[in-house]
């Protein structure tokens, strides 16, 4: 018994569905094979090295970072000896002079007479106590 069927004046066979493989040849097929390993073990490449760079940029700024915290915990030492860092001087006094030409700035510009207090801070870390010794263990 044949197991063809007429669909539409075509007589169709029973058999895969689709387009037929098309006769490649073979040494255009490897060709392209071997392209495209070239393409990506490139790709890998070059993720490797930017992976590297983004890792040492990390490690340089946690490096950075370590030292800046030791000489916080520095600075703190020192000021619970009552003891102020001369860093922490030379910034408070920054700050107030910046604060004076500021203020010196807005009075002529405004033509007001106002005292200031010289404290340029208005939160003080004294002020709240927390438990630093625990903090920097």
């Amino acid at each position: 018994m044949d197991d063809s069927k007429v669909i539409g004046g075509k007589v169709k066979k029973p058999g895969k569905r689709g387009r037929k493989p098309a006769k490649i040849d073979l040494k255009a097929k490897l060709e392209r094979s071997r392209q495209s390993a070239r393409e990506c073990r490139a790709r890998k490449k070059l993720r490797y090295q930017y992976l590297e760079e983004l890792v040492s940029s990390r490690e340089r700024a946690i490096c950075a970072l370590r030292e800046e915290l030791e000489m916080y915990k520095q600075w703190c030492m020192a000021m619970d000896q009552g003891k102020i860092p001369s860093e922490i001087k030379a910034l408070l006094t920054g700050e107030e002079q910046s604060k004076a030409q500021q203020n010196s700035t807005k009075l002529a510009k405004a033509g007001k007479t106002e005292t200031h207090s010289n404290n340029p801070c208005e939160y003080h870390a004294c002020d709240n106590k927390i438990g630093t010794e625990s903090f920097f263990v």
